[in-house]
C-alpha cells in the first residue's frame, strides 16, 4: 500500500477518534486510542518505536534514543500532539524521524483543537 493510501486511512481513523474522545485530554490517551483503531482496522502498527541515534558530543559517544509516537505500516509516521498549537520544535522532530528512519511521510496531529482537520499536518521527506 502507498503511503498516500495510508495516511488517507489514518486520517479517517484519527477524525473518528477525536470526534468521540474531543480535545482536551493527554496525549498519551489519544496516542492509545489511535492504535488501538489502526490495528483494529487491520493495519500494522508500532507504537513508541525506537529511532536508535549514536552521537559524538566532545569525544564522548551518548547513545540517545528517540522514539517515534506511531510507525503504520512501516511507512507513514504518525507524532501526537495535544497543545495549544503546533510549534517549529514539533515539525523539526517529525522532520528528524523521516530522515533518520528513511520514512517519506509523517503527519502531526495536534488532538487538542475543536476540528481534528486544523491540527493535521502532512510532512514530507522527499519526493511521494
Amino acid at each position: 500500500m502507498h503511503e498516500n493510501e495510508i495516511s488517507k486511512q489514518i486520517i479517517g481513523i484519527a477524525l473518528k477518534v477525536h470526534t468521540s474522545l474531543g480535545p482536551g485530554l493527554l496525549e498519551s490517551a489519544y496516542k492509545e486510542c489511535l492504535f488501538y483503531k489502526l490495528t483494529e482496522s487491520g493495519l500494522y502498527v508500532e507504537k513508541e518505536k525506537a529511532m536508535p541515534l549514536v552521537l559524538v558530543f566532545e569525544k564522548v559517544k551518548l547513545d540517545c534514543g528517540y522514539r517515534i509516537d506511531l510507525l503504520v505500516e512501516n511507512k507513514v509516521i504518525i507524532e501526537v500532539k495535544a497543545v495549544e498549537s503546533f510549534n517549529d520544535v514539533h515539525l523539526a522532530q517529525t522532520l528528524t524521524y523521516l530522515k533518520l528512519g528513511g520514512f517519506k511521510l509523517g503527519l502531526l496531529m495536534n488532538f487538542n483543537v475543536a476540528l481534528l482537520k486544523q491540527g493535521i499536518k502532512r510532512i514530507i521527506n522527499g519526493t511521494l
